[in-house]
Order: structure tokens, then C-alpha cells, then sequence
């Protein structure tokens, strides 16, 4: 099998792809020699009888089979991984248990995905009083990247309070409500992963972000 340049640039850029997979159940070759690539910003529908394979090539795409033959690649790496780094979601159209997996298994499985109560408790209160709340797992993933997490309008806002302004003075500065200033700083201090704005602007101004 001969691979062109335009070839390996499309399989190179794509979020997903399919190299040469089959997937084989006893008798039954559910897939065969599949070469499927998906790019940011496609939607794909997946189109057969029953049978044809479909659920076998996304069992393969979400880890939860492991093909045969061939290459699966999601977000550049396996699924298994891509799917730890929490990079992937899917919504099942049945409900179902794994045929594998212990009652154990799945219940502490649910309690892993899901905060305590008292968490996300709080969360839904300050969502309903109007503020954000910024996972703190993504807010250091953020900071690991190094690309700044803030908006241009955070920006500005923990600018200004470096130099200890009120949010009054802020909201005066910046043409901004009181609560909007809140808002931002709030925001800014959870991206930041810090405890204050002063942590926060501190973080900021180390790495270059203001």
C-alpha cells in the first residue's frame, strides 16, 4: 500500500482516524479494513442495517474495544487516553451495563465522574446568583498549557486591581457595573487557581498575561 503526501497530511490533521481497522467476532467480521478521517468542525452520520458495524466502530472510537487489526487515533493519541484527559464526551441512545464490568465497578465509576454533592451544591448556587464557576481541574490544565486562560476583558480588570483599586474604582475605570467588575475578578481568581485577586494578579504578572 503506497501513501501519498496529500494523504498523510489529512491523516496528520485529523482528529479522528481510522487506519486499515478491522474488528472480528469469531465468524463475523464487523469491521473490515476500515479508513475513516474526521477534521475539527465536521458532523458525520454513521449509515447501515443492523449489522453494518456502526456501534463496533464507535466501541473502537470511546475504547471501550480494541481492534484487531489497524489503527484508531483520537485527538493524536489512543482513545483510551484521549478519553482520561477528559477530552472526549459521548451520549448514549440506550441505556445499558458493560457485560465485563462488576456492579462494584460501575458505581465507583459514577462517584469518580461526579463532585460531591456539597461541590456541586455550591456550584449551582453561584451560577444562580449570577456568577461563574471554573472547574479547578481545568483551570490547572489551563495554567499547564501555558496559553493565557483569561479574556481580554479579565485581563483588564485584574490590571487594574493590581494597583489595589476598589471594585468601585474599577467599575469607574473600566465604564463597568459593580457586579460585572465581581464577576470578572471572580472568574479570574478561579483561572488562576489562586485564593485572592492579589494571588491572582501575582500569577498573572509571572506568567506574562498582563
Amino acid at each position: 500500500m503506497t501513501t501519498t503526501a496529500t494523504e498523510a497530511t489529512t491523516a496528520q490533521a485529523a482528529v479522528v482516524s481510522f487506519d486499515q481497522v478491522s474488528k472480528v467476532y469469531g465468524d463475523v467480521r464487523a469491521v473490515d479494513g476500515l479508513s475513516l478521517y474526521l477534521h475539527p468542525g465536521e458532523t458525520v452520520a454513521l449509515l447501515g442495517p443492523n449489522g453494518a458495524g456502526k456501534s463496533s466502530t464507535l466501541d473502537l472510537l470511546l475504547g471501550l474495544r480494541t481492534a484487531d487489526s489497524g489503527t484508531v487515533r483520537l485527538f493524536g493519541t489512543s482513545p483510551q487516553e484521549a478519553i482520561a484527559r477528559g477530552r472526549v464526551g459521548a451520549m448514549l441512545q440506550s441505556g445499558g451495563l458493560m457485560e465485563d464490568v462488576t456492579v462494584e465497578e460501575i458505581v465507583r465509576l459514577v462517584c469518580d465522574l461526579h463532585a460531591p454533592a456539597s461541590q456541586l451544591a455550591e456550584a449551582v448556587r453561584k451560577v444562580l446568583a449570577g456568577e461563574r464557576v471554573i472547574d479547578p481541574t481545568l483551570a490547572a490544565a489551563a495554567l499547564a498549557d501555558g496559553a493565557s486562560p483569561l479574556t481580554e476583558r479579565e485581563r483588564d480588570v485584574l490590571c487594574t486591581a493590581a494597583d489595589g483599586s476598589t471594585n468601585a474604582e474599577i467599575a469607574t475605570t473600566l465604564h463597568l457595573s459593580h457586579g460585572t467588575v465581581r464577576n470578572y475578578l471572580s472568574t479570574a481568581i478561579q483561572k488562576m487557581a489562586a485564593r485572592n485577586r492579589a494571588e491572582a494578579v501575582r500569577i498573572a504578572s509571572e506568567k506574562g498575561w498582563l
